[in-house]
């Protein structure tokens, strides 16, 4: 893996002496800002004390809010009065301990950890690009891309380089697949018919925000709320990012020598027997537990189905978590014991804890939103900001779809400075999750909204941190390669990718289509 720290300028440049262009004034200013935001744990600490102080002063002079369309006038609840004081000690740990993306995240961050450090992930990578014909390699590689973010981060780090070797063993030039697979990792990430930790990150979010509301107890809130429409864009976007690798980027890359950079023959992609069978095992294992949970679940009178033998809700909509946890574990064992990266238990142990040290520090940030949001609850402050949102709204003749294209337009520029996800949806699902309800719009709809937000500029932000590890592995093929090369070329994909998946979604919301199981686009 190349190093990307002390990357120095390429020689013979000063790029303190080259006149700056507009795009590198807008890389700076980006960055600056980004820069200068605090922690995402101290913006949440310093929001909680804010909140704190807005709640008592609100509640001194005697606020109120009515839930429009009902008679229920709520109270703000002021933190730093005695009441305030009593509930906060009595519901700091509970507010923490219950908030439900922590378990869900936790729990499938064990078993998809698991598969990843036991190869499983990237083998299922390479057999799914070694034998693609080269006019399709552009568009398989963005379609797999599309559902990397059930690897998580890891994603981001594996595929991009894993793709240019593809492409140069294709005959294709390399850095297409290297900048190609990193922008629909990024610009595509919270897109896939595949489910992963994500998933259970947001809808645990979405859950607790549009608590709030007395509406919310209608409501069905699960991990695939949205999947209908994440397996969709996955595909559209798919075939739109192979578009945009084969007959914009690629076209417009310099002329790649191989034998001018000194490399060796191309590597060779080709699983090796003991990969192979290790595929077809767990193919084989994870196929007949799937068959199973569809058996216990799909036929009428299964033991699986929801009240009155309804499909949808059921506990295994509501228990998908598990599901998926039994799932990544029996293919994380099944690969890693057959192809002998698993010897015993006690290395099944060490990788699932392994994983989970890695998440120490979204447990901390998410102790801190965890208060946030219960805050906003209890006091009834996310209920006021609601109400007025979705007043200003309706005043400015902002309804509608149009209401749902301005909250996507506003989380894509947040995303530029506060790139984890789940830190800028726990700052905006709380206020807008309510509004767009009050306004008739599901919690389910302005998830998918926030999705998009919070992919499509990933890729061009300086605050991404693997956009470093990517110049760094640009500058192997093209030495001259700088920052905002690089950025440029990353930016084919972002307004397309924007525009395309809004379209998906009014196409969705045009036409009342389900976002997912028993998801609809309003509130039923």
């Amino acid at each position: 893996m190349p190093t990307v720290t002390g990357l120095p300028a390429p020689e013979g440049t000063s790029p303190d002496k080259e006149r700056r262009g507009g795009l590198d004034r807008v890389l700076s200013f980006i960055e600056r800002a980004g820069n200068a935001l605090p922690n995402p744990i101290v913006l949440f600490a310093g929001l909680f004390v804010l909140l704190a102080v807005l709640s008592t002063v609100l509640a001194l002079i005697g606020v109120s809010v009515t839930v429009p369309g009902t008679d229920d006038t709520k109270d703000i609840g002021g933190l730093l009065t005695g009441e305030g004081l009593r509930w906060l000690l009595e519901n700091l740990i509970p507010n923490f301990a219950t908030f439900p993306p922590i378990g869900a995240v936790l729990v499938l961050m064990m078993v998809v950890g698991l598969a990843e450090k036991t190869g499983l992930l990237e083998t299922a990578m390479r057999a799914s690009l070694a034998r693609v014909p080269r006019a399709v390699l552009p568009y398989a590689v963005a379609v797999i891309a599309s559902q990397a973010h059930m690897m998580s981060d890891v994603g981001a780090i594996v595929l991009p380089p894993l793709a240019a070797l593809v492409f140069k063993s294709a005959g294709r030039h390399p850095v297409a697949g290297l900048i190609g697979g990193f922008a629909c990792v990024t610009a595509g990430y919270a897109a896939g018919f595949t489910i992963g930790s994500l998933d259970a990150l947001y809808v645990g979010i979405t859950q607790q925000a549009a608590s709030v509301l007395p509406a919310a107890e209608g409501l069905h809130i699960h991990v695939l709320i949205n999947y209908f429409f994440t397996a969709a864009s996955s595909v559209v976007l798919g075939l739109l990012g192979g578009f945009l690798i084969s007959r914009v980027l690629e076209p417009r890359l310099p002329a790649y020598q191989a034998a001018e950079s000194g490399e060796t023959s191309p590597e060779d992609l080709t699983l090796t027997p003991v990969q192979r069978k290790g595929l077809a095992y767990t193919c084989a294992v994870v196929g007949v537990y799937l068959a199973a949970v569809l058996a216990l679940w799909l036929p009428p009178g299964a033991p699986l189905r929801g009240e009155g033998g309804a499909f949808v809700p059921s506990p295994v909509l509501s228990g998908v978590v598990p599901v998926l946890f039994g799932a990544f574990l029996l293919a994380g064992l099944s690969y890693g014991f057959t192809v002998k990266k698993l010897t015993g238990t006690e290395d099944v142990v060490t990788a699932m804890t392994d994983s989970v040290k890695n998440m120490s520090g979204y447990i901390v940030m998410m102790f801190f939103a965890a208060q946030v949001i219960a805050l906003f609850t209890w006091s009834n402050l996310g209920v006021l900001l609601a109400v007025k949102a979705a007043g200003l709204f309706n005043a400015i003749g902002v309804t509608g779809f149009w209401a749902i294209i301005a909250f996507v337009l506003l989380a894509s520029c947040l995303n530029l400075v506060i790139l984890s996800g789940s830190a800028l949806w726990s700052l905006v699902g709380p206020v807008f999750i309510p509004a767009f309800m009050l306004m008739g719009m599901s919690p389910a709809l302005s998830q998918a909204a926030f999705r998009i937000g919070d992919s499509a500029t990933g890729a061009i932000t300086p605050m991404n941190p693997y956009l470093l590890l990517i110049l760094a592995m640009v500058r192997e093929y093209e030495p001259e390669a700088r920052l905002g090369t690089l950025i440029s070329r990353l930016a084919i994909f972002v307004v397309p990718f924007l525009v395309v998946w809004l379209v998906i979604l009014g196409i969705f919301y045009g036409l009342d289509l389900p976002l997912g199981p028993g998801a609809h686009i309003g509130v039923k």
